[in-house]
């Protein structure tokens, strides 16, 4: 089996889960207490959450802290809808190529949802027209479908021009490429080789925000729940390793990238091959049947797009979006690469998908 579906999310790194291993003790053990109580265990597992939010603090800007959520989801919502712009019924602009958890939440509130458009390549122009009294911008650093960079830094300064909060979802960024300023920036550990179940926020300081998740106060009193030391703690090394590998991560997905568009020709890429995170190879070819494809080509694992929507028949909104047909949208495959990818595993993934795909003439 060959897996490359690395944006759905990304193999548990072993130095992630031997770390949760040691708070997972069961009885006789000393690492499964309750990091809110007060007792000498509690205080360990306690120590053990600290020492993972300052790993996982590292890699966001300088001035803020993190609060942990259940998912990034849980982060974004938090954001969107716990700050006072979003509560107070300010308008919101998103870009067109949001992830559902930032469009549906934004077009929740109680303000007028602006889409912000993206062009061909799936960017947004960071001279883009804002609303009049716009309270939050929401765009995402890296597209979790097509694999573009946003131009997050000039939309920051934007939104602050503005007097407008900017909310960025990073989670196809973290740990791969630098996290762009931002005023409040969801991510996930398992799209960066952390353990599935949890998620941050960061929080610029000075940003107040109002809890979505109310109880017994945890985290600051902004998400109430009893946290795990094992998931805070899987996500503080996968943030750790991340943080040092990065540099060979870029080239080593560069070299996969490089070599993938050798493998697949006769396919179109879709959006920008500059300004974009390398590890997403989206690709499409005319007169594909992609759910017959990934049902042909059962050894590897790859998607027709986010694979929180996998469940729809519909074509994908954020290819629909950069302009595509619906046959267009419907014809395009994400083959995407990662920390454990070998260049033998993306050739022999090629020549299987690229077998069934001239089988269907």
């Amino acid at each position: 089996m060959i897996y490359l579906d690395y944006q759905a999310t990304t193999p548990l790194a072993p130095e992630a889960r031997e770390e949760m291993l040691r708070w997972l003790d069961g009885p006789g053990g000393s690492g499964f207490g309750n990091p809110h109580s007060i007792h000498r265990m509690g205080r360990r597992a306690e120590a053990a959450v600290e020492v993972a939010r300052e790993r996982v603090a590292a890699l966001f800007p300088a001035g803020g802290s993190v609060v942990f959520t259940g998912s990034a989801t849980e982060a974004l919502n938090l954001a969107l809808r716990g700050s006072e712009p979003g509560r107070g019924g300010k308008p919101v602009a998103v870009s067109a190529i949001e992830h559902s958890a930032v469009l549906d939440t934004a077009l929740d509130l109680p303000g007028d949802t602006t889409i912000l458009p993206v062009d061909r390549d799936a960017l947004v122009d960071p001279q883009v027209a804002l609303p009049e009294g716009v309270g939050i911008v929401s765009v995402m650093q890296v597209n979790n479908e097509v694999g573009t960079i946003q131009p997050v830094a000039e939309l920051y300064e934007r939104a602050k021009a503005h007097g407008a909060l900017f909310v960025c979802d990073a989670v196809q960024a973290a740990g791969k490429v630098p996290i762009a300023e931002a005023d409040l920036i969801a991510i996930s550990a398992h799209k960066f080789y952390g353990p599935k179940g949890i998620g941050a926020l960061w929080v610029r300081d000075g940003i107040e925000l109002t809890p979505q998740i109310t109880g017994g106060g945890q985290e600051g009193g902004l998400r109430s729940g009893t946290l795990s030391p094992a998931l805070c703690a899987g996500m503080g090394v996968a943030a750790q390793l991340a943080l040092q590998a990065m540099e060979e991560h870029a080239t080593h997905v560069a070299k996969l990238w490089d070599r993938a568009l050798e493998l697949f020709p006769g396919w179109a890429v879709n959006g920008s091959t500059d300004h974009r995170y390398k590890g997403n190879f989206n690709i499409r070819r005319e007169g594909l049947d992609v759910s017959r494809l990934i049902s042909d080509v059962r050894e590897v694992m790859f998607s027709a797009g986010s694979a929180c929507a996998s469940e729809s028949n519909k074509p994908s909104r954020i290819l629909s979006a950069i302009g595509l047909t619906t046959e267009q949208a419907r014809g395009s495959v994400r083959v995407g690469f990662g920390r454990y990818t070998t260049l033998d595993e993306l050739e022999r993934a090629a020549e299987l998908i690229n077998c069934a795909a001239t089988q269907q003439g």
